[in-house]
């Protein structure tokens, strides 16, 4: 039978020098503390009713030191929380581990922070907890504060660091509050960054206004999230530093897309890791990155994840992985994403659209456009500061893509934003889009393999029912044969469900390929702009038949052989001013040309033009439809 020990014993001071509100406190002698020490043997259960501080905490294997009911415990040596580790993968509890902690070894009891999402309710603890009413002690865990100036209305210069298991380090619910010069530092894993279980920092609830200034946060370990805003917290990080790194995930771990139990990245989005540095959920939330660097090693940078009515922001900061694989932004649901004068250095996607709604805008961070934000978003900016702040274009780093559609989506670049990317600008795995550069004020596109949109169908192969969980062991297995046509599918016209992509007042360089196989058009409009490429419908093949979990990062990497189209159209539209120079063997299904628009040929070489067998010169003013090829000789 395990022997259970009650013991009710005060804490003989704080961690937290400089602290106005917890003032230095003096305990009393503990009678069950030999000491001043904790000895706990194999098979007893240790209950503390009150915070306790101690020179040694021994623990036996098998042993266990435990808060009462609707509380929890949480160990401090040195300032430092350490020792607690998750009770089993995928479960909610922590727990001290054996062994002997000295120094200054704090157990502080608290009561509970349960945050309940979709089918489970993780026991937050965390260093600093406010709410309505200010700094709320009962939930805070002290010790683990170190240094600076504590207030109700804002922590100045305070220091957080952790070494165990799903430590929150500030958790704010339903205040304006200011974290000033934090600095934070979580190595361990978390839990949830659904939720926030493990994240440093949490602004949660409608009426939460947290502003982080000049924090520098670095985490490393599994979904240890370095910001979190839900719940329609309004969440402002300024001038700050963060960054994550992945850990190691639990030998027993499944990978899995049901998000109460992930801790990884589905890898069918061409992915790996476990980490990403921020995460934007619940309804109405928004998050805004002002001068602020934000890294992940992998997965991602900047997180936009379920809910609805989310806005996600980042103005003239750096964003990036620093590993080989990871995106910068997601955008899913009916997410807004800006990115105003940033430069990201990513490894995957500057941004992975998820639809089925999603906005995002990557342009310049003139004044007017900050101002703008400044009103709209409530930044409690001066209105000295747009006008102060630099202005700067946007420039994307991309090791693989520039911009991925896992969804339907509109995309807007413009100002002087230059996308840089191994591979295809623009990604399109089957979806509706709404794409628009607006080249006016200097944007460029600057894929390095040639191609600027690129259109598949969706290989993700998508989750499997294990015994009644979704588990991410599919398999992607290239299609055999050709497609079958569709009557019903008029490949001519435009539709609403269509890849539609529209540039104006810009000069291109590179390819476009429909490789669809079922009923979906590429819809290009080029409008006082010039392009020189090959625009054609395609059959595309991907560098290996079969595509699984260890070779996730052959997903939307193909070869396109230029073909007649059968349900993928193309159709071009050369409005006013613009020039098509085809390099190479084009097959389309519309072509209209402006009557001071142009259909040529590259120096030196010959256009030809048929329409559905018929040899027909491309002639200003007019449109054609049916099976066109251009040839050149």
């Amino acid at each position: 039978m395990t022997q259970i020990t009650r013991r009710s014993l005060l804490i003989a001071g704080t961690a937290t020098a400089g602290v106005l509100l917890v003032p230095a406190a003096t305990a009393t002698a503990a009678p069950a503390a030999s000491g001043n020490r904790i000895t706990i043997g194999s098979g007893e259960t240790y209950e503390l009713t009150a915070t306790t501080r101690v020179s040694r905490l021994t623990i036996a294997e098998g042993g266990r030191i435990v808060a009462p009911d609707g509380h929890s415990l949480t160990l401090t040596v040195d300032g430092v929380e350490t020792g607690q580790l998750l009770t089993g993968t995928g479960g909610t509890a922590t727990l001290v581990q054996p062994g002997t902690y000295r120094g200054d070894v704090v157990l502080t009891v608290t009561a509970r922070n349960d945050v309940t999402y979709q089918t489970l309710t993780f026991p937050f603890r965390q260093a600093l907890y406010v709410d309505g009413d200010g700094v709320v002690r009962d939930r805070s865990v002290l010790a683990a504060l170190v240094g600076g100036k504590l207030t109700d209305s804002y922590a100045r210069n305070v220091s957080i660091t952790s070494t165990g298991e799903c430590f929150d380090g500030v958790y704010v619910r339903d205040r304006a509050y200011t974290l000033h010069r934090p600095t934070i530092s979580l190595t361990g894993n978390g839990r949830s960054d659904f939720a926030g279980y493990g994240a440093a920092v949490v602004g949660a609830g409608t009426s939460a206004r947290l502003v982080l200034e000049g924090a520098r946060i670095t985490n490393k370990g599994v979904v240890r999230t370095a910001v979190i805003a839900d719940d329609g917290a309004d969440v402002i990080v300024k001038n700050s530093f963060i960054r994550c790194r992945d850990g190691v995930l639990p030998a027993d771990y499944r990978a899995t897309v049901e998000t109460p139990y992930m801790q990884s990245v589905p890898w069918m989005l061409g992915l790996d890791g476990n980490v990403r540095a921020t995460n934007l959920i619940g309804k109405d939330s928004t998050a805004t990155y002002l001068g602020s660097t934000v890294f992940s090693e992998t997965w991602g940078a900047l997180s936009v994840e379920g809910g609805s009515g989310l806005k996600l922001t980042a103005v003239n900061s750096h964003v990036g992985n620093t590993g080989r694989y990871g995106y910068g932004t997601y955008a899913i649901g009916d997410a807004v994403v800006r990115v105003l004068g940033c430069r990201f250095d990513v490894g995957s996607y500057a941004t992975i659209i998820a639809g089925p709604a999603a906005v995002v805008h990557y342009g310049d961070s003139t004044p007017a456009a900050v101002a703008a934000l400044n009103t709209e978003l409530g930044l409690g900016l001066s209105d000295a500061e747009p006008a102060d702040l630099p202005a700067r274009n946007t420039v994307v780093n991309s090791g693989h893509f520039g911009y991925m559609f896992f969804g339907a989506g509109t995309l807007t670049l413009d100002g002087g934003t230059v996308v840089h990317s191994e591979r295809a600008t623009f990604l399109n795995k089957g979806q509706q889009t709404a794409i628009t550069v607006d080249g006016s004020k200097g944007a460029r596109l600057e894929p390095r393999d040639g191609v600027i949109l690129q259109m598949i169908e969706l290989d993700d192969p998508g989750p499997v029912d294990v015994d009644g969980r979704m588990m991410n062991v599919g398999v992607y297995t290239e299609p055999t044969g050709d497609p079958a046509k569709d009557a019903s599918f008029d490949v001519t016209a435009a539709h609403t469900a269509d890849s539609a992509a529209t540039f104006s007042s810009i000069a291109l360089k590179g390819d476009f390929y429909n490789g669809m196989r079922k009923g979906k058009n590429m819809v290009l409009t080029f409008e006082d702009s010039t392009v020189e490429g090959v625009i054609s419908a395609s059959r595309t093949r991907h560098r290996v038949s079969t595509i699984d979990s260890s070779a996730f990062y052959e997903l939307g990497i193909v070869t396109n052989t230029v073909q007649p189209a059968v349900n993928n159209g193309v159709v071009v539209r050369l409005n006013g001013g613009s020039a098509w120079t085809v390099t190479g063997t084009s097959y389309l299904t519309a072509l209209t040309v402006a009557a001071d628009a142009a259909v040529k040929a590259p120096s030196g070489r010959s256009l030809v033009m048929t329409v559905d067998g018929t040899e027909t010169a491309p002639t200003a003013g007019n449109t054609y439809t049916g099976a066109i090829t251009l040839t050149v000789a």
